[in-house]
C-alpha cells in the first residue's frame, strides 16, 4: 500500500478548504505548499515520502489558537481519514509525526531495527521542514512572526510577549534547533540570528 497515494484529489480539496479559513494567517495553505516543496527537495532522503506527505497535509488541519490539543485532534483526523488507505503501523507513524509537532521533539519510536530507524529519520526531516521558517531570510521570518501574532490577536500584548518569548527561548536553549545535519547546515545559523533578534524585539 505504500506506493498508493494517501492524499488523493478529493481529500486534498477537503484539507485545502480547512487551510483557507480566514483566521489562518501563517498556518494556511501556503505553509503546506512550502513544506511539500521541501519534502520534494529532500525526497531522496525520505524512506516513506508518502507518509511524510500525509503528515504535512494533516499536521495543522485542526488549528484553533485558543486550544491546546490541535496536534492530537489533527492526528485523530488523519487516522480517521486514512484508516482505509494504509496499514495500522504506517498510520501510527503518521499520527506520531503529527503529534510531535506540539513540541518538535522526536516521537518516542523506540528503534528496534532498520524500519524504526527509517521512521525516526523521516520524523526528524518532517519536524525540521516544519521549523525551516525559523531559518528563513530576516524579511521572511519577520513576516512569519507577524502572521502568527495575527493568529493570536486575542492575546493581550504583555501576555503575548511573555509567551512568545518563552517559546523562542526554548528553541535557542537546545543544543541544536534542527534534528538533521542537512537542516542544521542550511538553516541553523540564520535561525539563531532570527530568534535572538525576535527576542530582543519582544523585550523592547
Amino acid at each position: 500500500m505504500e506506493n498508493e497515494p494517501l492524499i488523493d484529489a478529493p481529500l486534498k480539496r477537503a484539507l485545502s478548504a480547512l487551510y483557507q479559513a480566514p483566521d489562518r494567517h501563517y498556518h494556511n495553505l501556503a505553509h503546506i505548499e512550502a513544506l511539500l516543496a521541501l519534502a520534494d527537495q529532500y525526497r531522496a532522503s525520505l524512506h516513506d515520502s508518502g507518509a511524510v506527505e500525509a503528515a504535512i497535509w494533516f499536521h495543522d488541519a485542526i488549528y484553533d489558537s485558543r486550544a491546546k490539543d490541535n496536534e492530537a485532534r489533527s492526528a485523530a483526523l488523519a487516522q480517521d481519514k486514512l484508516a482505509a488507505r494504509t496499514d495500522p503501523e504506517r498510520l501510527g507513524r503518521i499520527a506520531a509525526m503529527i503529534v510531535a509537532t506540539a513540541t518538535h521533539e522526536l516521537p518516542s519510536l523506540q528503534p528496534r531495527g532498520l524500519a524504526d530507524e527509517n521512521a525516526l529519520r523521516d520524523a526528524a526531516l518532517f519536524l525540521d521542514m516544519d521549523l525551516a521558517i525559523l531559518g528563513a531570510s530576516a524579511d521572511a521570518f519577520d513576516a512569519y512572526e507577524q502572521a502568527v501574532r495575527r493568529e493570536y490577536g486575542w492575546v493581550e500584548e504583555p501576555m503575548w510577549r511573555a509567551g512568545r518569548g518563552a517559546i523562542l527561548k526554548t528553541f535557542l536553549a537546545r543544543q541544536h534547533i534542527f534534528h538533521t545535519q542537512e537542516f542544521r547546515h542550511r538553516f541553523e545559523p540564520q535561525a539563531k540570528q532570527n530568534l535572538a533578534r525576535s527576542l530582543e524585539t519582544l523585550k523592547s
